[in-house]
């Protein structure tokens, strides 16, 4: 089943409810997920890749580089700012990393550590701040902190999703 480009997508905000709890319920179960994945796959499977695309290794890793920017976008909203922080379209980080060199258990702890600091700021906010909002650098539309975070959760359905289509491939 083919899936769409996460940068060819297109995204429609309009989250004006109090649903953050059922928002970082689900960014809190992105790490046990991508461990229900990947038990019992050898190591060679998860290094290999299709079309010059990642491996499974290097997109968990990419999982973990994100968390900063999301981070930062949040900051970033709660201080007022117009503009979230923009990123590195290129993906520099993640085509540099040599993730395929790392343990995979390693490459989820280390995702599970930097969601697990995503989680603490979002734990701390208020009511009140749940609607501010900047514009995204990248698709100029509005987010309020709700919807970043709602982006974020998406992110990590994506990548979940080549993951899984990554390991039915008969490589």
């Amino acid at each position: 089943m083919k899936q769409e480009k996460w940068f060819d997508r297109n995204f429609h905000f309009q989250h004006n409810q109090f649903i953050l709890p059922s928002i970082i319920e689900r960014l809190s179960g992105t790490a046990v997920r991508l461990d229900d994945k990947i038990k019992g796959i050898p190591d060679s499977r998860l290094i290999k890749t299709v079309d010059n695309g990642w491996s499974v290794k290097e997109h968990i890793g990419h999982l973990t580089e994100l968390e900063p920017l999301w981070q930062g976008r949040l900051q970033d909203m709660l201080d007022g700012q117009a503009e979230q922080r923009a990123t590195d379209l290129q993906n520099n980080l993640t085509n540099q990393a040599n993730h395929n060199a790392r343990s995979v258990q390693e490459l989820i702890q280390q995702f599970q550590n930097a969601r697990q600091l995503s989680i603490q700021s979002l734990l701390s906010i208020t009511d009140d701040d749940v609607f501010k909002s900047a514009l995204h650098p990248r698709l100029k539309i509005p987010m309020n902190i709700l919807d970043l975070w709602v982006f974020v959760a998406e992110h990590d359905d994506h990548h979940l999703a080549s993951i899984s289509t990554l390991l039915s491939i008969n490589l």
